[in-house]
Parts: structure tokens; sequence; C-alpha cells
């Protein structure tokens, strides 16, 4: 029975999607307007894993993960650099998904880009101004706070005074809103060279927090079953997008709400704001292996802070290797005849405690540990020579699932056939006599990351799996 943390009810629930077998989910992604950094990945790692458990649970999943291409700071830059938005975001859209593919994550079912769904956010807006949730200053159009009363459920931020006329009211003055906690829903766009879209409200461009609502209902419908992302934008973000969705349909917007902890270098929490940042792009330059990143990443469950350190990245290195490694020896292990019931006992084992953990809010670290338990007990009888040839297939079998949610295992060294890897020697050989020394490159890499390992010797190149 999966049982996770639902912060809109801060409590531990059951979870019950609205149609049987089947999830409809939205994550909220990266805005594209340079490169995400490790704390990014972990909420995104994090979804990557809530996916696949999903899935690997029985659950048909539609997975819906947006990116963000139009904000303040993405005018201000591509205007800096005299380009379009779209010629600003194209580079960091194609980085964004080179590192998602390279950490080893799922594509989702549907990846929405802002700019290309402004019609959508215009009929909501429209629907908020007909019904008072939203109004009009100075061009721009607002939401109305008061007009929502459930508002901060789910942050559970107390709003007592914080409002026009309270006791402890906030100086309005600089603003032109009713009240100094409306956000914008629309922003004016004065000159003409400034990006915007024509509505029937006036030209302007989307606020961030409409963004999502209007992206998250087209694809999965008024009410859905989960919403996660990072603890940061648990408020204002999710809290405005509840107000503004809500107020719109009148439905609940999403039954549960996932949040994923920060990740913090040096016991501060990484940001690009505060300059204490690695990307991705960043570690592996350092020769850390996208494996390694990963399995870090998801080392600590997702409700609790992960303290980023190069001593713990060197360490999951290790162990991934050491994970790698397993699979081999289980594979080229002699056998005997016969089935041996400790080593089914324990993949038994391994397995029910793993489910356990991931049905108890998704506990990586103990899923981890029922993995590791596995591991050891199969190497004592891969020395003794033990090991059977079911208990082989049940080593292998369970290897795969695990790897199946977790992936951190890598790609299997047996799927590069010998005459695939003779077939890209000669490839190889080819590129270097017609001195295509980057193409030559590329191949001996390609071969590296499958465990391929070429020596060039006088006789020709000889090769063997690391």
């Amino acid at each position: 029975m999966l049982r996770f943390f639902n912060t809109l009810s801060r409590t531990v629930e059951e979870f019950r999607p609205i149609d049987e077998g089947k999830v409809r989910m939205y994550i909220c992604g990266p805005t594209v307007w340079n490169f995400a950094h490790v704390g990014n990945f972990r909420t995104f790692v994090f979804g990557d894993v809530l996916r696949r458990y999903l899935k690997y649970s029985g659950y048909e999943v539609t997975h819906v993960f947006n990116l963000t291409d139009i904000d303040d700071r993405i005018i201000k830059e591509a205007a800096q650099r005299g380009i379009s938005i779209d010629e600003f975001t194209a580079p960091y859209i194609q980085y964004f998904w080179e590192d998602f593919d390279a950490l080893g994550m799922e594509r989702p079912e549907v990846t929405p880009r802002a700019t290309h769904h402004i019609a959508e956010m215009i009929d909501m807006i429209a629907k908020l101004m007909e019904n008072g949730k939203a109004y009009e200053s100075d061009g721009s159009i607002y939401y109305r706070i008061t007009a929502f009363p459930d508002y901060g459920n789910l942050s559970k931020i107390k709003f007592e005074g914080n409002i026009t006329g309270g006791s402890e009211r906030i100086d309005t003055d600089k603003y032109d809103k009713e009240d100094a906690r409306d956000f914008a829903l629309w922003k004016l766009v004065g000159l003409d060279d400034e990006p915007g879209w024509d509505a029937p409200f006036g030209r302007g461009r989307p606020g961030w927090h409409i963004e999502c609502s209007a992206m998250a209902m087209k694809y999965l419908g008024e009410t859905f079953d989960i919403h996660a992302g990072g603890q940061d934008l648990q408020f204002p973000h999710h809290e405005n997008e509840i107000a503004q969705s809500e107020g719109a349909t009148g439905k609940q917007f999403s039954r549960y709400w996932i949040h994923s902890e920060f990740l913090k270098i040096d016991d501060v929490t990484m940001s690009k704001s505060k300059g204490n940042f690695f990307t991705f792009r960043d570690l592996r330059e350092q020769g850390y292996s996208a494996l390694a990143i990963r399995y870090l990443l998801l080392s600590v469950p997702y409700r609790r802070q992960l303290n980023f350190t190069f001593e713990g990245l060197q360490a999951s290195e290790s162990t991934v290797e050491r994970l790698r490694n397993f699979r081999g020896l289980v594979k080229d292990a002699r056998i005997n005849e016969g089935s041996d019931a400790q080593t089914a006992d324990a993949v038994a084992a391994a397995i029910e405690k793993f489910k356990v953990a991931m049905d108890d809010d998704f506990n990586t670290a103990a899923a981890l540990a029922a993995v590791h338990d596995l591991v050891r007990e199969a190497n004592i009888t891969i020395a003794a020579d033990g090991l059977q040839p079911a208990d082989q297939t049940a080593l292998l079998v369970a290897i795969a699932q695990f790897d199946t949610v977790l992936g951190i295992f890598g790609p299997d060294d047996a799927e590069l056939l010998d005459a695939d890897i003779e077939k890209l020697i000669e490839e190889r050989q080819s590129a270097r006599r017609d001195r295509d020394f980057a193409r030559s490159d590329e191949i001996r890499d390609q071969l590296a990351d499958q465990g391929i390992i070429l020596e060039d010797t006088k006789e020709g190149v000889r090769w063997k799996r690391r």
C-alpha cells in the first residue's frame, strides 16, 4: 500500500488516484535561462523516481513537466544580447534535456513550453475576471486574494493583518494593487519592441504562476492526482496556482502535493542567487559520472535536506562502481546445478524490503539499504562458488527490478555484443586513417562508457571488458 506525505493535509496518506490504475501528475520544470544546477536536479531526480515507482506499482502514468521559457530574467537577458526569446532559450532547452537524459531520467509524456500556451492562459484570466477573482489596474491584471478564502491552506502561512486595513498592514503605496498580496496574472507591455501578446484585456505577457495552472489543466484536466516540485515552490508559486486554478473552476486543483527538500552545500542552501552552486556539467567536467551524481541525489529521502559534499560524491562514485561490478560478477559467476534456498530467500526478502521502503513515503535510503544487503549476501555465495542457475536468474531479475525504479546500475555491458564492439573498433580505425580524430575519440569514449577498454598495440587494437 503506497503512502506518502501530502503537503496539503500535512499528513501521510494512502494514495488513491481519481481513476483506478491511472495517475495524472504535474511536476514543475526548470526556467530555461541558464544551466540547471544539481539542486534543481535533486527535485527532478526525485520526480523521476516517483514516476518510475508509480509505474513499477502498476499504474499507467501521464506525467506533465513544463518548461518556463518566458519570465523577466529571460526577457532581460535576451534584450541585452539583442536576440529573440526563442533564440535565447533554445540552447538552454537543448542543454537541459541533454543533462536530463544523461542522468538517466525518463522523458515525461508531455513537456509543454509556456510560450506555446498563451491562449490557454488568456482564457483562464478572462474567467477569473468574469467571476470577480481578478481585476485590472493600470493595464495589468491581478488576482484578488480576498476573493479566495482558502488562500494559505497549502503553505499554512497565516495572513491575518497582512491585508489592506489590517492592524499590521503592509505599506501598499508602491503597489498599483488592491492588496499587497495580490499577484500578477498578466503584465502590461508598454513598448512595441518588448515581448508580448495581444489579449482582450490589453497587450502583455503572463505572470509566472498562471503558466503552470493553464498547462496542467490543459493536459490533466481541472482536477488531477499529484502535483510535485521543490520546497521553494510551495509558497508563493504553488499557493497561487491553487488560488487561480480553483478560483477559475470551483474544483479542487490537485488532490496530493509533494515537495522535495533543499540541497545544501556546506550546510547552506544551494542557489544561483547565492552563487554557491554546481551545474551537472561542472561535476561531469571534474570527472564524476552521471550515475554517481544520480545516486547521491537519491541517497537521502526527498523530505530530508541533503548536504552536498565532494566526499559524499566520491563515495557515491565508488558505490555505483561496486554495484556495476556486482552485476557483472553475477552474470559471469561459476554456477552449479540446483537452487540454493538461502539465496532464493535473500532475493525475496530484498524485493519485499525494497517495496516496503518505497511504499513508505518513497524512502529511497531504506530501498538502497535493501539493495546493498542483497549484494553483500550474494557476494558471499558467489565467492564460495555456490551460486545456482535459478538463483543467478533471480538475482539478475531483482537487479533489473531495482534499477527500473532507482536507475543506479547503468547500462548493461552485455547489451554491447562482441560483434558490435568489433564493428565500432573497425569504424574507429577508419576514422583514424582519415584523420577524423574527433570521431575516433568519440568511439573510444562510447566504448569506455560501456565498460570496454581499448589497448592500441603494434599488432593492432585489443579490447577487454572492465
